[in-house]
């Protein structure tokens, strides 16, 4: 795990573990905003270091209580993660497992567990494994259905939404056992979603785990866009690059919309403000 430590100038109370998605990126822009909000922020690597799976498939979910513990030594008294898409997912998942997480941030949400993104230790890709792990045991998820063809023509970036949608009606049964327990997390929930995401359908994703915490009784609350993808943008961060490989939907003032609408929830659910 490759970690790099923002302080704020004269230290914090808040702590807040800041996870990517999957371009497996450390988030140094993003924790520089959170602590120049006060937080003592934790950008990580999560996969693809040394010592890492090349890629997003059976990450022990231990790696991340092991960032907590980081972020505990320096002082903090509170603890957030704040992830994005992949890393949301592992946000969400984690969070109902650690009762020292007060807080949650979720960009792009997924409400299910999805299969690997990437290659395992093995080097492989296929067959599908859970991206996660719990205490050595895989946590249970979702298969892609391998039948799915981009409508995009070949060698143009594509719009895996389709796929997500695809598979978790082809596997029901395994959506159903690999859905997101997001009524057992403690702590405050943020949820953060465009209704023009075109990697996954993030905000039926955050409207249903909405639904489930409102049932429990469970705080949460819900920030969308009709125009933005699934790269919303804080203020102050620099633009997404355009992907040759990916299509997010979308608008960089769609997406810049959507982060500035959620930047106050996003401080009052960390506690960065009164």
């Amino acid at each position: 795990m490759s970690v790099e430590l923002t302080m704020p100038s004269g230290g914090g109370a808040v702590g807040v573990l800041v996870l990517s998605g999957s371009s497996g990126r450390i988030e140094t822009e993003r924790s520089r905003l959170l602590a120049r909000q006060g937080a003592v922020a934790l950008p990580i690597r999560w996969f693809g270091g040394p010592g890492q799976p090349e890629g997003i498939c059976e990450i022990p979910l231990e790696t991340f209580g092991d960032a907590v513990d980081l972020l505990l030594d320096t002082g903090v008294r509170h603890i957030g993660i704040l992830g994005v898409s992949k890393g949301a997912e592992a946000a969400l998942l984690f969070a109902g497992l650690d009762p020292r997480v007060d807080a949650v941030v979720a960009l792009s949400p997924t409400s299910l567990v999805w299969a690997n993104v990437g290659l395992g230790v093995d080097g492989r890709t296929h067959p599908y494994r859970s991206s996660w792990t719990w205490r050595g045991e895989p946590v249970p998820f979702v298969p892609y259905d391998d039948t799915w063809v981009p409508a995009e023509p070949e060698g143009s970036p594509v719009a895996y939404r389709r796929l997500y949608e695809r598979s978790r009606t082809r596997f029901a049964a395994e959506a159903e056992a690999a859905t997101i327990p997001v009524e057992r997390i403690d702590g405050d929930l943020l949820l953060v979603a465009g209704a023009d995401d075109r990697m996954w359908p993030s905000l039926t994703f955050a409207e249903e785990l909405a639904a489930r915490r409102m049932a429990a009784g469970r705080p949460v609350r819900v920030v969308s866009h009709p125009e933005a993808g699934h790269r919303p943008r804080l203020p102050e961060e620099s633009p997404a690059p355009v992907s040759p490989h990916r299509l997010y939907g979308g608008s960089p003032a769609a997406d810049a919309a959507l982060g500035a609408a959620a930047w106050p929830y996003i401080l009052r659910t960390l506690r960065l403000t009164p």
